[in-house]
């Protein structure tokens, strides 16, 4: 098999899990390939030997399996980078939650021989498509967990008209809205009260932050409607996030959200389950009263 490696490059005390997985990988006779950028940092805080190690440049590279090494911040760069390829891609955990990078590396032996013996499983997880009429968008417009339209100063909240396929929805005025896909609901969409939406839902959530008015709620509509954005801010611009990939819009834009054309597919270990792991790393309904 061969592995694509992508990294967390801010972690230089727990680089030594990466020369284990690179021991690991080669008792299995895999072919490796390492970003750039994390294989520069590795050169730098490690003396593990790389010479039969492929160093990829830009998003031009093939795989069986891409592994992200870090929390879930690196397994979203890693799902940026992987983009429409339709490779798998396995999470393994050196940051804080990790609930896309559930692999600890204390289990890593252990699941690459599951991997090995094919037994593990690939859930498909829909992501979302930005576009912007109006202005040309700089950073990658695809997000496997969000899209946040953001006032960009501290001083006013931002008004944002939503549509969904052509219909009036509802005028926020708030300091944002967030747009989550499944992936996505237990992480930014979450901490400002969206719900939980379970993987295979088929499903989006448009959460307001901090809205002007008490009663407006989040709201979960199915992922083929087109949502249409039009937002009004007194500095005359906002921000546009798509997960945590920020960049300036000017006023006027218009902005179109709807499902991308291709899904990403997470690697699970054949005992994961989805509300396991809501029990156990998100503390989700836990009752700690004596």
């Amino acid at each position: 098999m061969k592995f694509a490696i992508f990294g967390n490059t801010y972690q230089a005390q727990k680089s030594a899990h990466t020369t284990r997985l690179l021991e690991i990988l080669r008792k299995k006779d895999a072919q490796i390939c390492i970003s750039a950028d994390f294989y520069e940092f590795l050169k730098k805080v490690t003396d593990t030997d790389f010479t039969d190690v492929e160093v990829i440049e830009g998003n031009n590279f093939t795989a069986d399996m891409a592994l992200s090494i870090g929390g879930d911040g690196t397994f979203l760069k890693t799902a940026s980078r992987v983009g429409n390829k339709r490779i798998p891609i396995l999470g393994i955990n050196t940051g804080r939650l990790g609930f896309l990078a559930d692999i600890s590396p204390e289990q890593m032996e252990e699941a690459f021989d599951e991997i090995y013996q094919h037994k593990y499983q690939t859930e498909e997880r829909r992501v979302l498509h930005l576009l912007c009429k109006g202005q040309i968008l700089k950073g990658y417009p695809y997000g496997l967990n969000e899209i946040a339209i953001l006032k960009r100063d501290s001083s006013s909240m931002i008004t944002i008209h939503a549509y969904i396929n052509g219909e009036l929805l509802n005028v926020y005025q708030a300091d944002g809205l967030i747009i989550s896909t499944p992936t996505g609901s237990t992480g930014y969409s979450l901490s400002v009260g969206g719900p939980i939406l379970v993987p295979q839902s088929g499903t989006i959530s448009l959460t307001p932050v901090a809205p002007h008015s008490l009663n407006v709620r989040p709201i979960v509509i199915r992922d083929d409607w087109e949502i249409t954005l039009q937002v009004e801010s007194r500095s005359h611009n906002f921000l546009v996030a798509v997960d945590g990939r920020s960049e300036t819009c000017r006023e006027g834009c218009q902005l179109t959200i709807r499902k991308a054309n291709y899904p990403i597919y997470i690697v699970k270990r054949c005992q994961h389950s989805f509300f396991n792991t809501l029990r156990e790393k998100m503390m989700w309904g836990a009752d700690n009263r004596k």
